[in-house]
């Protein structure tokens, strides 16, 4: 999933900028390395879909079992909707519903788990995870690996080009706040301009880097193991260099 420097959900919570989030993040590697999952899977829960875009193609692909997106952000599920009334889309984030374990697999995407950036966020997310699955299943998702830094990158000067939905252009940009990390949490602003707003949209956000050790601690907390990790969408092995810290757990 290629998705821009650090695209998060909330700063889609209006319309307008939702219509724009598959352009600005369009298909990618990841996608299709989460793609080859979901065809393994019978029942799918994916934590933090956005505008749905892996079960919109799993679907119009022939996916025949259960498909369910999650989002806290109304705009993105107008979004999916539009696109494949025929997936279970639900408002809100894991604590909307009592978890039963029905699912074969559970993704969060996007970078989606680096949204989390307290304890007990992650924590109360892990033990829904956990909750969903069937004996067997499994519950994968991937963070930016911070070996890499790739908060560095994440410079006014790196603009990325969209098209919105009536033509016009939009260009955003991402400027790390504060001279960098603070700890394993990236404080950066996210700015949105185009000639239909009257001047640029500037969302401010942070995003947790937790290391594979860290990760690993809060998963067993949760009664998951690691059962593959991988450092990019090729599936080669986790260096402290990788890019991507792609983790596969099962129920412990």
């Amino acid at each position: 999933m290629c998705h821009t420097a650090a695209v998060v959900d909330h700063v889609f919570a209006d319309l307008s900028l939702a219509a724009l989030y598959d352009s600005l993040n369009p298909w990618g590697p990841g996608d299709d390395f989460y793609l080859g999952l979901l065809r393994e899977a019978g029942a799918v829960l994916d934590i933090g879909c956005g505008t749905g875009q892996l079960l919109r193609r799993a679907r119009a692909e022939g996916h025949q079992g259960r498909l369910t997106g999650l989002d806290p952000a109304a705009a993105m599920l107008v979004q999916a909707r539009r696109a494949r009334p025929d997936v279970e889309w639900v408002l809100g984030d894991v604590r909307v519903r009592r978890w039963r374990p029905e699912f074969d697999l559970v993704v969060m995407t996007g970078h989606a788990f680096q949204e989390l950036v307290t304890d007990e966020e992650i924590r109360v997310c892990l033990r829904a995870a956990r909750a969903a699955l069937r004996d067997g299943g499994r519950f994968v998702f991937e963070t930016r690996n911070p070996g890499a830094r790739a908060w560095e990158r994440w410079t006014p000067d790196r603009v990325h080009r969209a098209t919105a939905a009536d033509g016009t252009p939009v260009r955003v940009w991402h400027e790390v706040r504060d001279d960098g990390p603070h700890g394993d949490r990236v404080y950066f602003t996210e700015t949105y301009a185009g000639p239909r707003w009257p001047g640029p949209q500037v969302n401010h956000s942070v995003l947790r880097f937790l290391d594979a050790g860290a990760l690993e601690g809060f998963l067993a907390e949760a009664g998951l193991t690691v059962a593959d990790q991988y450092g990019d969408w090729d599936r080669s092995a986790l260096t402290p260099a990788s890019p991507e810290i792609i983790t596969v757990a099962r129920k412990a």
